[in-house]
């Protein structure tokens, strides 16, 4: 159609709500087809959370809020971020969006001018570049790999910075691969950053409390406090509280900044679902225990899906440190042909053939930047994921 934004030719639909949306309609037409796109928690948001959203209906807190959020809920995230990542913020600091999306969406829109840079280290979340299109910059990859455990290296941001950027994006634990960068390793970044003042930094913490063994979490401004006037620390509630639908994201970052982001939220969604601010106020402030033994579930379906994929023929799967996703090669498997006469030759074509003809549904590398690859979320349950590595083995063992 002639009326449409010429914009719209430089971005692409979502990869992974695309696998979801084919993984329903096989499943619709009687297909038996396990999905292993989504990234979301199988767990039912806490009780307690629900209970704040059933109680904030009945109070009658079914109006509309502040664009950007109520008072009780921005106290609430300063509070949180003082308590788990040492920073303190004031609510003047704080946007509250729908969904952790719309908090980078908008930060990028209220900055971005033509030509500007956004370094995005891959393998990087599929809609980091399209966002950045979609706002008039230009993303510019920062190639990481497996050998450096899907991790950027101090040189490879270094090499990656110019005049034109705006913004790095950082995302730890990552999505798609759950790796995670230590204390260490942040700082070697920082430093780097240091260097560069006309540069600021996005992160997205989605998965913070979504850590497995030794690991542990820390964000760029809690681990190089000079960068705290030039980052914008982004988190949500949709993973570690197991709240996807309830739709709910924040930032915290210099005041100038939420402002704008303000402006931008009042002239396209205004506030985020009153009932869903109440709901996270509870999940913030509520019992944080049940994260843990959250955890130690994902920790085991980790190391089953782990040890499975490394057991099938031609895969090569590392150990994440967090989120809920595994990234694993299928290198030795490119030139391979189905028993059913499909030929791999990159990972599109790996799970294109992996979803038809063993009905499994994976996300392939290409979408995130780094081939040849696949992504695993092992957010459900074991025997789901048992049966999809099981068929994910016998796929691979009849490649020839």
């Amino acid at each position: 159609m002639s009326f449409l934004s010429d914009t719209l030719a430089r971005v692409k639909p979502s990869p992974t709500i695309a696998v979801s949306t084919m993984a329903a309609e096989l499943k619709a037409a009687g297909r038996d087809v396990i999905g292993l796109g989504a990234g979301e928690p199988v767990f039912d948001t806490p009780q307690n959370i629900k209970d704040a959203g059933i109680a904030a209906i009945n109070a009658g807190k079914t109006k509309y809020t502040a664009p950007d959020g109520i008072i009780e809920l921005k106290q609430a995230i300063c509070a949180k971020l003082k308590r788990d990542n040492s920073l303190d913020y004031t609510p003047a600091q704080v946007s509250v969006g729908t969904g952790g999306k719309q908090i980078l969406y908008n930060a990028l829109m209220a900055t971005l001018n033509p030509g500007d840079e956004v370094v995005i280290p891959a393998p990087y979340w599929v809609s980091y570049p399209d966002m950045v299109l979609l706002a008039g910059g230009e993303p510019v990859i920062a190639q990481a790999s497996m050998e450096t455990g899907f991790k950027l290296t101090p040189d490879q941001l270094e090499s990656a910075i110019t005049p034109k950027t705006k913004w790095l994006i950082f995302n730890s634990p990552s999505n798609p691969t759950g790796a995670g960068y230590t204390w260490d390793e942040l700082k070697a970044l920082t430093d780097v950053l240091l260097r560069h003042p006309h540069v600021a930094v996005m992160t997205d913490d989605m998965y913070e409390h979504l850590t497995y063994g030794d690991f542990t979490f820390c964000t760029p401004a809690e681990v190089e406090p000079k960068l705290y006037d030039r980052t914008l620390t982004c988190n949500g509630v949709s993973k570690a509280y197991a709240m996807t639908g309830w739709r709910i994201g924040y930032a915290a970052g210099p005041e100038p900044l939420i402002a704008a982001m303000r402006k931008i939220q009042t002239q396209s969604t205004s506030n985020p679902c009153s009932i869903s601010q109440w709901a996270a106020v509870e999940a913030l402030n509520g019992p944080q225990d049940f994260i843990a033994s959250n955890n130690a579930m994902f920790k085991r379906r980790r190391d089953l899906v782990v040890k499975m994929l490394n057991d099938a023929v031609g895969i090569s799967c590392p150990t994440p440190d967090g989120a809920f996703y595994v990234y694993p090669s299928i290198a030795e498997l490119i030139g391979t042909t189905t028993p059913n006469g499909t030929k791999i030759v990159d990972d599109a074509s790996f799970a294109t053939a992996l979803l038809e003809e063993s009905g499994v549904a994976v996300v392939f590398g290409a979408a995130f930047g780094l081939s040849p690859n696949f992504r695993v979320s092992y957010a459900t349950s074991d025997a789901a994921l048992v049966e999809a590595c099981t068929r994910i083995q016998s796929f691979c063992a009849a490649l020839t």
